[in-house]
């Protein structure tokens, strides 16, 4: 026993403290970067594409409308909560959609007439395409494209025909923002 106590061949107090405290600070690092990896590379990401957008002014009708084109390219299905045209919110009930099946490659026209009802027909992609009222918040399925046309988005007069505007499409994760330029229509 006295030889054990004789011996002066062991570790300090102060090396032994930095070895326990090397030896957590690295296993902390180890779980951390696990963590980070798993989460990153299993979670699926929300994107919105947004595209062809444009604001009209009709200027012998006096009534502005939008259009734009919303491509999840996103690996999760994501609720268009709210959009607004030039910081204003757009009432549902002034909203029209459809859902298409392909790319949408051809640039978005006017209306001829105002849209009224809860249904519309207007050429994209070479076809005759039916519009819906929106009612509430709209879903866009992963690789799903959706066609938007805004009815009397608030603050557009005859007045701002060439100023550049901004559309924002809001979701429960993040808000996409595209600038357009007010074009007039006749």
């Amino acid at each position: 026993m006295r030889l054990l106590r004789r011996n002066k061949k062991g570790l300090s107090v102060v090396v032994t403290t930095l070895i326990i405290l090397v030896v957590s600070v690295m296993l902390a690092t180890v779980v951390t970067l696990y963590a980070i990896n798993v989460t990153t590379t299993r979670v699926q990401e929300e994107s919105l594409m947004l595209t062809k957008q444009h604001v009209w002014f009709n200027t012998t009708g006096s009534w502005a409308e939008a259009a734009i084109v919303i491509t999840n390219v996103g690996g999760r299905d994501v609720v268009l909560d709210k959009i607004s045209v030039r910081g204003q919110e757009c009432k549902w009930e002034n909203v029209y959609y459809w859902r298409a099946n392909e790319t949408v490659s051809d640039d978005l026209n006017v209306t001829p007439t105002e849209i009224t009802g809860d249904t519309f027909s207007i050429t994209v992609q070479g076809a005759s395409r039916t519009f819906q009222k929106a009612t509430s918040d709209l879903t866009v399925k992963s690789g799903e494209t959706l066609v938007l046309y805004i009815m009397k988005p608030d603050s557009i007069s005859v007045n701002d025909v060439g100023q550049t505007v901004g559309i924002t499409v809001f979701t429960s994760n993040a808000e996409y923002y595209k600038e357009v330029n007010i074009e007039a229509a006749q």
